[in-house]
């Protein structure tokens, strides 16, 4: 069974940096897209940044500039670098990637928090 799990969330101060990471495991034969979306409470869901196979990358306007996508296809692992980090960054945010395996299509990650605090 294939999964994404997130890691490196946290409290931070406005200014600060953090750099989150989600792994992918399970039977998986290959991951084409992965992207980064983000929660805010009483907000809907919202594209952060995404990155294809081939590292091409794409950003939400309002982060680019601060934030950094990339990806180690080795690891089944994609990050996400956060710098310059804003009180409205606050969030839970999410990964997901399309997986090819014996269920192929999208998988989400459970979440990870980030609040930046002022």
């Amino acid at each position: 069974q294939v999964q994404l799990v997130e890691s490196g969330g946290g409290l931070v101060q406005s200014g600060g940096s953090l750099r989150l990471s989600c792994a992918a495991s399970g039977s998986i034969i290959r991951i084409n897209d992965m992207g980064w979306y983000r929660q805010a409470p009483g907000k809907e869901r919202e594209l952060v940044a995404t990155i294809t196979s081939g590292s091409s990358t794409n950003y939400a306007d309002s982060v680019k500039g601060r934030f950094t996508i990339s990806r180690d296809n080795a690891k089944n692992t994609v990050y996400l670098q956060m710098s310059s980090l804003k009180p409205e960054d606050t969030a839970v945010y999410y990964c997901d990637a399309y997986i090819i395996a014996s269920v192929t299509g999208v998988y989400w990650g459970q979440g990870t928090q980030v609040t930046v605090s002022s």
